[in-house]
This record gives structure tokens, sequence and C-alpha cells, in this order.
């Protein structure tokens, strides 16, 4: 009752064009346990649409995971987007990953790439939004994947690798998504020395349409470029939506005003694919700054 009132009152809120300036202070969402990873639970928040009813509703599902450089980070970095998302109608989600601890780095075998773990999880939370589709009252053909810095190379290596799985996942649910929010990825030319990791290994046509971010002095930039430029050989260059925030570096959109910058311009591409309906509640600031269209090279 306590969850659906507030939901009620931000969606007020956002409909009368507000800023919310919530970030870290958004409450968290419904927590599920998806899986075990080394004997710790990994979690995931979901927050609901007001009224949503699993039983009538069968709604797109977006699911965003934090960044931290693959060793930190929390389900705080997205809450406040889920909590928007959800208030457009969505169900959205973002979820914890196993990241190995800096004392066990060293005793990896060789070859093992820490990051390969956070992707194994990654996989699996996907798996278990879409086991549990009609619980939720989502549709699983239309999962929306995303995240930032590490959180948005995670997102990617988790749907188009078919390797590094869980073998405990049930193998009939796969990790296909219907479309990708991405906050600066990243992609580094370092990957290579780890095959499974390495995001250009796995690039091909029918790659999602996506939208990505990234401020104009965030040295990431060049590692997505690399990606793009692969892109663009399958064709698929032309699903993929730039935005950039001038003068900006890497995280950019974990403060204001570019947070909720970067969450009007995802809304709107989600209303691009079918995926929502209807103008962003949120409101850019008259005289504020502005993300500008990317130049695709």
């Amino acid at each position: 009752m306590k969850h659906t009132l507030l939901l009620v009152i931000i969606s007020s809120l956002l409909s009368a064009g507000s800023t919310l300036a919530l970030d870290k202070a958004t409450p968290p969402g419904k927590e599920f346990i998806y899986k075990h990873s080394s004997g710790k639970p990994q979690a995931l928040e979901v927050y609901f649409p007001d009224g949503h009813d699993p039983a009538k509703a069968k709604v797109p599902c977006v699911l965003l995971f934090h960044g931290g450089g693959w060793s930190s980070g929390d389900l705080s970095t997205f809450r406040y987007d889920c909590q928007y998302f959800a208030s457009r109608g969505l169900v959205a989600a973002t979820a914890n990953y196993y990241m190995v601890p800096k004392d066990e780095r060293k005793k990896l075998p060789a070859g093992t790439s820490r990051k390969s773990f956070c992707i194994t999880d990654a996989k699996s939370a996907i798996r278990w939004m879409k086991q549990h589709a009609v619980e939720l009252g989502i549709d699983p053909t239309r999962i929306i994947v995303g995240g930032g810095s590490a959180g948005g190379h995670i997102s990617i290596l988790s749907t188009i690798n078919l390797g590094l799985n869980d073998p405990a996942d049930p193998k009939e649910f796969d990790t296909s998504v219907a479309a990708y929010l991405l906050f600066n990825p990243a992609l580094s030319a370092a990957d290579a020395k780890y095959p499974e990791v390495d995001a250009l290994n796995y690039l091909k046509a029918g790659f999602p349409p996506a939208i990505v971010f990234f401020g104009t002095e965030d040295k990431w930039k060049n590692g997505w470029d690399t990606a793009y430029r692969k892109l663009k050989t399958f064709g698929a260059g032309d699903r993929i939506n730039l935005r950039l925030a001038e003068g900006e570096s890497h995280a950019f959109f974990n403060k204001q005003p570019w947070k909720d910058l970067t969450i009007i311009e995802a809304d709107r591409f989600l209303v691009s694919l079918g995926l929502l309906k209807g103008e962003p509640t949120l409101k850019p600031a008259a005289d504020g700054p502005r993300l500008t269209p990317g130049k695709m090279e």
C-alpha cells in the first residue's frame, strides 16, 4: 500500500513536469534474489507502474546494471531512473552482480577476466526476468537492457556473447533483448587480452537499437567509437543513437541536470521504438544545457 502511494505521488510530480531531486534517496524497489554467486545472494529491485496487474498487463521491461569498474557500485545508481520508467508504464528493474574481490583476482586461472563473472550474472538476471514474466506482468520479447560504464559493457556482452552461461540457469530462456540504454559503456581495447569479454568479438548484424550517452571529454568514448565503426560494417549503424554532453567526462549522467536529460532522451528513444507512448514527463530547464546528437563516423 505504501509503495503504491509513493508511486502515485511521484507520478503526479512527474506529470507536472517537476525535476525530482531524489537520486540516491529514491526508495528501493521490491527486492528479489535472482541467484547466488560464490555463496552470495545477488539481488535485483523491481519497480512497478501504478495499478499494474500482472494478470492483465504484459508491458515492456527495462533492466539496468550499475557501474563501478567491475569492482564496486550498488543498486542506488539506477533507482531514480527505474522509478521514472515505472511512472511511464514500464516494469523497471536494476540488478547487482558478482564482483571478484581484489584479494582473489590473482587466484583466477590464466586467461580469465574478472569481468566475465559480472557478465555471467547479468545473463542470469535477464533469464530470471524472462522466467518470471507472467509473475511480473512483462512481455519477455520486449526487454530493454542497459547500464552505466562497466554496467553498459556488461549489458552488451550479456546479450551478444553466447558463452559465459551459468550452468544452473534455465536453458529455455535466452538473453536476447529489444533495445539498449547505454550510459557511457566502458568498452576498451585492453579487453582484447580476454576474448570472452571483448565486445568487438561478438558484434554482428541484427544488433538491437541503442541510445548511447557520452560526455565529450570521456576517454572511454574511443572504445565505443571503435565498436560503432564495426557495427557500421554490418549495416547496424543506423540503429544507434548517440547523444553527447559538451565538456562532460565519464559518469556525467549520475548528476543533475544530466540525469534528467539522459532519461528524457531515453524516453523519446523508447517511444520511437513503440516501447513507450506519449511525451516524457520530465521537462528540461528552459535555460539549461542540452544533449546534442553525436556525429557518427
